[in-house]
């Protein structure tokens, strides 16, 4: 699975490597981190391009993540594609859970999912939001899923 930058610098080590790397890099400038992560989607023609991000908020101080970025021909609803999105931002947020944890960094998993009826996407909010209370992790919808509703859709546009 590869991994960049916002510069679009390739991460050459393992995701959980730097995600580490930068915790502690971030902690001997003094700055707290919370850490967000979410994933969006674009359908294009008979491809569907999906990105996943690590947000890495600084109190007070700005913010940096980490993408990673795949691409299906595999047709899906909105539905599924909705559910694919969330799946794969808690495949990510479980691997790095625990080392978050240990650094007693705050994790939220975000959902580009509206929480208003009149959205297409709202048909995936119940079963998105189950499933990743039910994993224990924070969930956060639109307006406030910023990690995938705008972060990760910067990416997939």
């Amino acid at each position: 699975m590869t991994w960049r930058k916002f510069s679009g610098e390739v991460i050459q080590s393992p995701i959980m490597e730097e995600v580490e790397k930068a915790i502690e890099r971030e902690a001997l400038l003094g700055n707290k981190l919370k850490v967000c992560i979410g994933t969006d989607s674009q359908v294009k023609g008979s491809v569907t391009d999906f990105a996943t991000v690590i947000v890495f908020l600084r109190e007070k101080r700005g913010a940096f993540m980490f993408i990673h970025q795949e691409r299906t021909s595999q047709k899906m609803s909105i539905k599924e594609r909705m559910l694919s999105e969330v799946q794969k931002s808690i495949d990510i947020a479980y691997k790095l859970c625990d080392l978050l944890d240990l650094y007693d960094v705050e994790l939220e998993v975000h959902a580009d999912i509206n929480t208003n009826p009149m959205f297409k996407s709202n048909a995936a909010l119940h079963e998105a939001m189950g499933y990743i209370l039910s994993m224990g992790f924070v969930f956060k919808a639109k307006p406030e899923a910023f990690a995938s509703s705008y972060c990760a859709n910067k990416i997939v546009q």
